[in-house]
């Protein structure tokens, strides 16, 4: 009887899994960015707010309110030659406990030459016991640009809330002209509030970020280093292989969100969404 009783309790667990996908394309026409070919479904939506002389906005919404463990997600973008596009949230996504499987959030986007991409969620933040693994994959041609940034907060320290335990696996992938110029995982699991309070992890920090700008050289990296003084936490920046990194790592959010702000105000052309000035 228990068994059954546990059987049926999994059955009704997996059915009320949150899936979405947002499936799109952009092209360029008539020197302005367009868009094309849309697909959406489950809780996963796109809006686009408003025109832009040649470029275009895209949100995303999540109507399923956050992610818990065993929600599927999936967001396939491409950007047709000369486009331009900015991507955002609605919100910072959260990520809530999960008592069984992970949850996953798998990301494409390909980019084609002359077109440039920007990839600007809001946080996403991770409550005790989430468990999410997250994959990008990145296909650029040869005269594409990428402006891509993601940060992660592990417990709202605002409302006196910490991230004890959980599961985060981040799986990055990036190529050039079909080679591969970046690939990294980062696996944090266990009791991760332990980790992150290692000097050498994050010094007690609960919040982390990255800014992977396409192309990036030498130049820029000087032009951000400028800023250092103004910085709250610490950031790291380098360039190799066409492209620079920032790194970010910060006491709270709030703290982390104004770093990432004066770094893409020196590296970046294209003017943060508005949600992110709010």
């Amino acid at each position: 009887m228990r068994t059954g009783i546990a059987g049926a309790a999994a059955a009704t667990f997996a059915a009320n899994r949150a899936q979405g996908a947002v499936r799109f394309e952009v092209h360029r026409k008539d020197g302005a960015t367009r868009r094309g070919d849309l697909h959406e479904s489950g809780s996963l939506r796109v809006r686009f707010p408003s025109p832009e002389d040649d470029g275009l906005s895209a949100m995303f919404v999540n109507t399923a309110g956050g992610i818990a463990g065993g929600d599927r997600f999936e967001v396939a973008i491409t950007a047709g030659e000369g486009a331009r596009l900015t991507l955002t949230t609605a919100a910072a996504e959260k990520v809530y406990r999960a008592p069984g499987a992970a949850a996953r959030l798998d990301i494409s986007l390909n980019v084609a030459a002359g077109a440039h991409l920007s990839w600007l969620p809001q946080e996403t933040i991770l409550f005790d016991r989430a468990r999410i693994h997250r994959t990008f994959d990145i296909d650029l041609a040869e005269g594409a640009s990428l402006l891509l940034c993601e940060i992660v907060v592990f417990g709202r320290a605002a409302m006196g809330e910490t991230m004890r335990h959980g599961e985060f696996v981040d799986r990055w992938r990036m190529r050039r002209a079909g080679r591969l110029v970046f690939a990294e995982t980062i696996r944090l699991d266990g009791d991760i509030g332990e980790k992150l309070a290692r000097p050498a992890m994050a010094n007690d920090g609960c919040a982390i970020g990255t800014a992977l700008i396409v192309p990036g050289n030498e130049a820029l990296v000087e032009r951000i280093r400028e800023a250092s003084e103004s910085f709250g936490g610490e950031v790291g920046i380098s360039a190799w292989n066409g492209f620079a990194m920032a790194r970010f790592c910060a006491q709270d959010a709030a703290r982390l969100r104004a770093d990432m702000m004066a770094v893409l105000g020196r590296a970046s052309i294209v003017p943060l969404p508005r949600l992110w000035l709010n």
